[in-house]
């Protein structure tokens, strides 16, 4: 098992913030009903920045803050649901803006809300051939999203995270899986088959949601991932210095802070401003944690992820 080092981290949002009271304008809701229902009172909406823009710059902030030489990068893994493209990659379009050689290994991960923690994961694996890996999270959201459905629309942002690892002294547990027969609880319909030998219009493909459903499974699979870390580690909870679980809803985490008796004061939680960035929100709260100094060199954090798919991970690193 690989042991690694966290060297730095960094986020990005876009400058355009839309409130509560802004998306009062566009559909039928409020700002007290969004509150009570998510915790959300914020999220930034992309005007003309890209899921590479975004990713980009959180990068350079992750390299800025802990004064880190990009060269000495040699693989990129972005995880995202909302590219720039079908292809290239965002990792790749992230590597040619910093860049790097062309050497440097880049891909995408689509692990929707769970992306940034298998991405982690198979970076830690990937530290057997490669010195410095850099970890993206980027979305933007706000092209899939409905903005005529109050359900969807008030609970997604845009945004970007970025983590550098290496191997190093910390031990890093991970679990991870997945549910079956889900497609129709949280998903975006894809391009359709061509027949014919003929072109078809394409449609936009807005995120749909079955609500209630996802709130249940999101509400198991916390409170399972939680207690597998635990398990795996040998900690109790008062070892835990920092959870930092998938951005979705507020009363998600209370719940289930609530059944497995955690005090709400080992979570840290920012969906208040930036609402649910999907594989972005994990590395876009670390590094916010970090920024607000609660997380340290020497501090034990869960990093949790769930979403669709449906899917879930996460990871301890001691």
């Amino acid at each position: 098992m690989n042991n690694i080092n966290i060297l730095g981290c960094g986020y990005a949002h876009p400058s355009n913030a839309v409130s509560n009271y802004d998306l009062e304008s566009i559909v039928e809701t409020s700002h007290d009903w969004i509150v009570q229902r998510t915790g959300i009172e914020n999220r930034y909406i992309s005007e003309d920045e890209n899921t590479s823009d975004l990713a980009y710059q959180a990068s350079l902030q992750a390299l800025k803050n802990h004064q880190i030489d990009r060269s000495t990068i040699d693989c990129i893994i972005v995880a995202t649901m909302t590219p720039d493209y079908i292809t290239p990659s965002v990792a790749c379009l992230v590597r040619d803006r910093l860049g790097l050689d062309q050497h440097v290994l880049c891909f995408d991960v689509n692990g929707a809300c769970s992306g940034f923690i298998y991405a982690l994961q198979v970076a830690k694996d990937l530290l057997n051939s490669y010195q410095r890996i850099l970890i993206i999270g980027s979305e933007t959201l706000s092209k899939i999203v409905d903005f005529t459905d109050r359900n969807t629309c008030v609970l997604f942002g845009d945004g970007a995270g970025a983590m550098i690892i290496e191997k190093g002294s910390h031990e890093i547990l991970q679990v991870s899986n997945a549910i079956e027969d889900s497609k129709h609880v949280l998903y975006a319909d894809g391009l359709k088959l061509t027949k014919g030998l003929s072109n078809q219009d394409v449609t936009p493909q807005y995120l749909k949601m079955e609500g209630t459903d996802v709130f249940r499974f999101a509400i198991k699979v916390l409170e399972e991932t939680i207690t597998e870390l635990l398990s795996q580690s040998n900690k109790t909870i008062d070892e835990i210095d920092c959870i930092i679980p998938h951005q979705a809803n507020y009363r998600i985490i209370k719940h289930v802070a609530k059944k497995l008796d955690i005090p709400m004061s080992k979570f840290f939680i920012d969906v208040q401003e930036f609402g649910n960035t999907s594989a972005a929100s994990v590395p876009i709260a670390y590094a916010d944690a970090v920024e607000k100094k609660r997380i340290t060199h020497d501090s034990c954090v869960m990093l949790i992820g769930f979403g669709a798919g449906l899917t879930y991970g996460g990871v301890l690193i001691k």
